[in-house]
């Protein structure tokens, strides 16, 4: 079996043996090993890319295609270049750390991680992808069982959130799925046969016309679930009622979907279309930057301030994605696996403060320094990681970002990329306001003093985090480079 094949194959069978477990024990362990496995084959596919990427001058390797629908010329066709390589990476290590956060789940524990483990079964599909109904279909797989996550094992009001969520995002796959076809039906404009192949149809020049209608759809369908400003409302309810591992893996994995469609398909086959709709989708995204940032500094409630400061720095990556700009480009990549991590973190902290202390509101906290010394410190970390303190893995990607925006950009970019600036103060004021509140000071209920301490397996989710957060603001240059290098197709597309 090939190399990447594996990526959905192990999921598949870790869920097969997950069916047969007759204990809590067994369903633990069983995930733990399906996913350490995953893990493992991820460093391994790394290793694999820069040793492939020494002899073979092609920019997507490990390519291999399977005909699947052939009266529609729908292929199993996958392959993977730098990009999909650090996302699939992003991927491994969020999964196994939810799988760790998650080791006290007892309701129905067994359809909690098979519906886990589906779910990073589509997201692994659609990284590896490059036939677009073979994405559409993994891109699916991903984003069901969130319905049932979160109607299941969430809090609050679960079944709204649940609806809520779920109708929004088949909305936009219905937009989506209307994008992708017009793709199709156009991919034979040189006179070729109709694909769904994103290398065969980047080779046809699309008409301006289709383009222009086309993209603002697929753009849309990918960027709901990259909460676009205004349709990013299902986002923060998503996760206020989700349990901890599925904010960590719709924040830290799902949502960067969005943005790796939107610069794989969207702008990739339809660049023309890119360029025309570019202006209109920066003031959204603009707006949905600032909007989050100050959202996120009214709230109390811990997942709704990490929920509308998702939306803030998602806006980033769509704002440096229509920049259109090698630079900010790389930006935009690393902005996804830099908030992927920190999201990710923060939603396990703020799950192990809640199943201690029973409160999300940062009013009714105070000296959790003292008390629970582990989870805060790390707390404090996520967040200047989040704020962009130099050394961590945020401001390499905002500095990138910001940067490339502001370079060879005419006036209103220009003040585009002032305005999503600006946001680095608001969340630095919100970050440090969540910090003085919650950590510092007296320790407001004196049931706070018996807290029990963090456990290992809380513990070796939180390093799996911390550790690529620290890596990628130490020594970046390794990993931008291998962006950078995968970035030249599209630039020769613009």
């Amino acid at each position: 079996m090939d190399i990447l094949s594996l990526f959905v194959t192990v999921p598949v069978l870790t869920i097969l043996f997950l069916a047969f477990t007759k204990n809590l024990q067994q369903v633990r362990m069983v995930s733990l090993v399906g996913m350490l496995v995953q893990l493992g084959m991820a460093i391994n596919l790394l290793f694999a890319y820069f040793k492939e990427r020494a002899v073979n001058t092609d920019i997507m390797v490990f390519t291999k295609d399977y005909v699947w629908f052939e009266s529609f010329n729908i292929h199993y066709a996958i392959g993977v270049d730098g990009i999909s390589v650090v996302m699939i990476l992003l991927t491994s290590i969020v999964v196994l750390a939810g799988v760790f956060i998650s080791w006290k789940v007892a309701d129905l524990s067994k359809e909690f991680f098979i519906s886990l483990i589906v779910l990073a079964t589509g997201v692994f599909g659609f990284f590896i992808s490059i036939d677009l109904f073979t994405m559409f279909v993994f891109y699916e797989i991903a984003v069901i069982p969130m319905y049932l996550l979160i109607g299941i094992w969430g809090s609050g009001p679960k079944e709204y959130s649940a609806m809520k969520l779920t109708l929004m995002l088949m909305g936009a796959s219905a937009l989506l799925l209307v994008g992708i076809l017009g793709i199709y039906f156009n991919s034979n404009a040189d006179g070729g046969p109709l694909t769904f192949n994103i290398l065969e149809i980047a080779q046809v020049n699309i008409p301006f016309a289709a383009q222009k209608l086309f993209f603002p759809l697929t753009f849309l369908g990918f960027a709901v679930l990259g909460a676009l400003f205004p349709f990013h409302t299902w986002s923060p309810d998503g996760h206020a009622s989700a349990p901890t591992a599925v904010s960590m893996l719709h924040a830290g994995v799902l949502m960067k979907l969005g943005g790796y469609g939107i610069f794989r398909v969207a702008m990739y086959l339809l660049p023309l279309g890119a360029i025309d709709w570019s202006t209109f989708f920066i003031v959204l995204s603009s707006f949905g930057v600032i909007y989050g940032a100050l959202a996120a500094l009214r709230q109390n409630d811990l997942k709704y301030i990490n929920a509308y400061s998702s939306v803030s720095h998602l806006g980033m990556v769509l704002v440096a994605l229509l920049m259109m700009n090698k630079t900010a480009w790389n930006g935009a990549i690393l902005q996804s696996l830099s908030h992927g991590f920190m999201t990710a973190l923060f939603f396990a902290l703020i799950g192990m403060i809640y199943e201690r202390t029973h409160t999300r509101d940062i009013q009714k906290l105070g000296g959790l320094l003292k008390v629970l010394p582990f989870i805060s410190a790390t707390y404090v970390i996520a967040g200047m990681a989040n704020l962009g303190l130099p050394g961590f893995s945020g401001f390499v990607a905002e500095m990138n970002i910001f940067v490339g925006a502001f370079e060879n950009a005419d006036l209103f970019r220009r003040v585009a990329t002032v305005v999503v600036v600006s946001a680095i103060v608001v969340t630095a004021v919100y970050i440090l306001r969540v910090v003085g509140i919650m950590l510092m000071g007296p320790v407001k209920n004196e049931e706070f003093n018996d807290l029990p301490a963090s456990t290992w397996f809380e513990r070796y989710g939180v390093y799996l985090l911390l550790i690529p957060i620290a890596g990628m603001g130490i020594a970046p240059l390794w990993l931008s480079d291998m962006i950078l290098e995968s970035l030249t197709p599209f630039i020769a597309r613009f």
